[in-house]
């Protein structure tokens, strides 16, 4: 240990240090006046309800399916209503939840609890529909309450796995805003306006609790630091192919990316998973500090909590199948069971008892009186007599009290309100560290760019290419026709890029309200050099191998309509991976897409063979644009300008043109670029809306998935 401490460690952060760093960090917010009231949760009637299919057509079978989808569109044209049946998930809930104070949520799984906290922290799927009332010290809520004054941790570990523990919980940190205010109390700790002993005091323990390596952000060090994510700060997250930090890590770094954000409310959903019962016991102790001092509101569910973790929590919820069976102190939980005849054995833990005891299988055991008397107690008498008999008496010994000190209407005061570009700046940021991380799969593009470069240009080499008759010129279209596929084919990298990241951004457009331009836009702003430099490979390599016509200018041309396709190309994946949402929806689009844009990009089939009540697939085709574009910058050099007679056609440039069915006036070149990048733009747009207002429900799919594979 000596040793160790020599070689120039920080002592631990112990539990006694977090104290009296919060109490500090409490007297030096009022003193600055960035304090904010505290908030307290109320719902009256709460329920939550969704709508599923009767009988067999529940089932995600293919006939099922199809016969689904048609009824919906039906029904929303009032022509039928589909079969669907009511089913609640949370059942007319009343209660309140005091600051500053831990609150304990049990429940059985499949009793509820995560429905019951996203709706206590307004982030309910848009498939289920809320009831009843839900305040925020008396303010109802709804779309205009600060995002940022609740936060809900999720169950679920979602992490890009290029990125280190700090840079993920540096990202939230700055998302939500929360630096400026640890700076300003530091810089408050500094000033001598009191006792020397006293400042020297709070010096030491602000810059224990924020010092930690070469980081920066002192909100991400104290979080790094309570949360015992000091060993694997500089550490990947990783995932299932690139190694990482440990399950148990990944469950605290979900916590730290949220508790960074120093909300009001917090709502922890089964944030034991994968920690062992000293880990639980430790990051609870904090939550505990954190939620005393500061005068936090916090709702933390745990399936099977320890008895010293149990200890830490002020009052208890017991939710069973929707419905709320007791909620109160946690020391008087097993007082109400024992009047309804249910006693809790010396040697048993409480949270078992008390999810034990609204079993069917394990109530019995528990009945203390005669047991020829004993009859099952249903979950809605428990629930019932709770509501009339025993909550009526906490409230007559003030042990379940509104709290006074709430102000009805105040706005709460957070760290967030980021500006739109200090938002791009942050998401720019990141964009270009993960653009780094990925860079192996860039320089495989770029070889596979090159060796393709190289083996069409040995196939159409010059030495075997001129330019005095027809078949001259159909070989040269054949030779532009492989340039614009590659590079078409060369965007769909973006699909599995794009798939991969959708459930990290769900996650954080949920809960960081991140929006979808965000996310877009740095990352179309740096495709852009990556597709000149590709793009430019290309050029470079085949373009005078092959032979196209030998002017600078029309080099530069030939390389702005590949450019421009490019980037069309890696638009419609981005737009198609947005909208499809998973790997295997989105490959199925592609391959059709494609095979469409190929049929009537004018190669396969001539624009002058389509039917008429065809010819709109032509002129919305991009790879049409493309091949027009290319086309009419090599046939229309001098060197094509051979006298040949076709139709209006008077040099073999122009009779090619005509022959193949593509335009033969040259300002239409500069019109099908325009279209091109029209299209990137237009795709990408797209893109930003899918981001913004589809739902995540198939990427639950693959979320339950990973946690499988992972398990």
């Amino acid at each position: 240990m000596a040793a160790t401490m020599a070689e120039g460690e920080p002592p631990p952060f112990t539990h006694e240090d977090n104290r009296r760093f919060l109490q500090m960090l409490r007297d030096k917010k009022q003193m600055l006046g960035i304090g904010s009231p505290k908030v307290e949760v109320q719902f009256q009637d709460l329920t939550v309800e969704t709508y599923v299919r009767i009988g067999r057509r529940e089932l995600p079978t293919l006939p099922n399916c199809v016969v689904n989808a048609a009824q919906e569109l039906a029904s929303y044209s009032h022509m039928c209503t589909p079969r669907k049946r009511a089913v609640k998930i949370i059942n007319a809930a009343s209660g309140t939840i005091r600051p500053s104070r831990m609150t304990l949520l049990l429940g059985a799984p499949g009793s509820g609890k995560t429905t019951f906290l996203k709706a206590l922290a307004g982030k309910l799927d848009l498939s289920l529909k809320r009831k009843g009332k839900l305040m925020y010290n008396g303010d109802e809520v709804n779309s205009s309450t600060p995002q940022h004054m609740h936060a809900y941790i999720s169950q679920y570990d979602l992490h890009h796995a290029e990125m280190t523990v700090r840079e993920t919980i540096d990202f939230a940190s700055n998302m939500l805003g929360t630096n400026n205010e640890f700076e300003m109390i530091g810089e408050a700790a500094r000033r001598k306006h009191d006792v020397v002993n006293e400042v020297d005091k709070n010096l030491d323990s602000f810059i224990k609790a924020t010092t930690f390596g070469e980081g920066r952000n002192l909100t991400t060090n104290y979080i790094i630091k309570i949360l015992g994510l000091s060993e694997c700060t500089d550490t990947l997250v990783g995932d299932e192919m690139r190694r990482g930090i440990s399950g148990g890590q990944k469950k605290r770094l979900t916590i730290g990316e949220m508790l960074v954000g120093l909300a009001k409310c917090f709502f922890m959903d089964d944030i034991s998973t994968g920690l062992d019962s000293s880990t639980t016991y430790e990051i609870i102790k904090v939550i505990q500090q954190m939620a005393h001092l500061l005068d936090l509101t916090v709702v933390i569910s745990l399936l099977q909590p320890p008895p010293e973790t149990l200890e830490l929590f002020d009052d208890i919820i017991l939710l069973c199948e929707g419905q709320i069976v007791y909620q109160g102190p946690r020391e008087n939980a097993t007082d109400f069971f024992e009047i309804m005849g249910f006693k809790c054995p010396d040697r048993k833990n409480i949270a078992d008892f008390l999810q034990e005891v609204t079993s069917m299988m394990d109530q019995k055991q528990y009945w203390i009186g005669e047991q020829h008397r004993y009859h099952y107690h249903s979950i809605e008498k428990f629930a019932e007599s709770f509501r009339s008999s025993y909550l009526p008496r906490l409230v007559q010994d003030k042990l379940l009290l509104p709290n006074t000190n709430t102000i009805k209407g105040e706005v709460v005061k957070t760290g967030s309100g980021l500006s739109r570009w200090n938002v791009f700046k942050t998401c720019f940021s990141r964009e270009v560290l993960l653009l780094k991380r990925n860079s192996p799969i860039h320089i495989f593009t770029t070889i596979q760019i090159t060796i393709l470069a190289l083996v069409i240009s040995t196939i159409f080499l010059r030495t075997n290419m001129n330019h005095k008759s027809i078949l001259d010129a159909n070989k040269y279209v054949g030779a532009l026709f492989i340039a614009v596929m590659l590079v078409n084919f060369n965007g769909m990298i973006e699909i599995a890029m794009t798939i991969k990241r959708l459930p990290t951004f769900y996650k954080q457009r949920e809960l960081l309200a991140l929006p979808g331009w965000a996310l877009l836009t740095p990352n179309f702003l740096l495709s852009i050099p990556i597709s000149l430099m590709q793009t430019g490979l290309w050029t470079s390599l085949t373009y005078y191998l092959i032979g196209y016509a030998p002017s600078f200018i029309r080099f530069m041309k030939h390389f702005l309509v590949l450019f421009s396709m490019h980037q069309t190309s890696m638009g419609m994946c981005r737009l198609l991976a947005a909208v499809a949402r998973t790997l295997v929806m989105a490959n199925v689009l592609a391959t059709t897409t494609l095979i469409a844009i190929f049929i009537f990009g004018g190669i396969v089939i001539s624009k002058d063979d389509l039917k008429q009540w065809l010819q709109w697939g032509y002129w919305t085709s991009p790879f049409a644009y493309a091949q027009n574009a290319i086309s009419l910058n090599e046939f229309l050099d001098e060197r094509w300008a051979t006298e040949f007679h076709y139709e209006n056609a008077n040099t073999i440039g122009e009779a090619i043109l005509k022959i193949r069915g593509f335009l033969t006036e040259s300002h239409w070149y500069w019109i099908c670029v325009s279209v091109l990048f029209g299209f990137a733009l237009v795709f990408n747009i797209l893109s930003i809306f899918a981001l913004e207002f589809l739902n995540c429900t198939y990427i639950k799919i693959y979320i339950q998935n990973t946690i499988n594979v992972e398990s």
